[in-house]
């Protein structure tokens, strides 16, 4: 289960985004978390959609997307989100 958080430093969404999801690794041993900053890493943000920060992408392990959320999802979205990729 792999979610990949796009961001940017200053954002006041992305901010409460990292605290749901630290709450979700918390509950959720297996997941791994990384987070991109869309101005740094504004190609791979472009090639994987993502058109606003903040932006979540849940992905199974096979690399398959099954949740995506723009904006600030909810603990138990991502909790679903990250069933849905076991």
């Amino acid at each position: 289960m792999k979610v990949d958080f796009y961001s940017t430093t200053f954002c006041e969404p992305c901010m409460v985004t990292r605290t749901v999801l630290a709450d979700a690794a918390r509950l959720v041993p297996g997941m791994t978390l990384a987070e991109h900053d869309v101005v740094l890493h504004e190609a791979e943000a472009e090639a994987r959609g993502v058109r606003s920060a903040p932006t979540v992408i849940v992905s199974d392990g096979n690399g398959g997307e099954v949740f995506r959320a723009e904006g600030i999802p909810t603990l138990n979205q991502v909790l679903v989100a990250l069933a849905k990729a076991v």
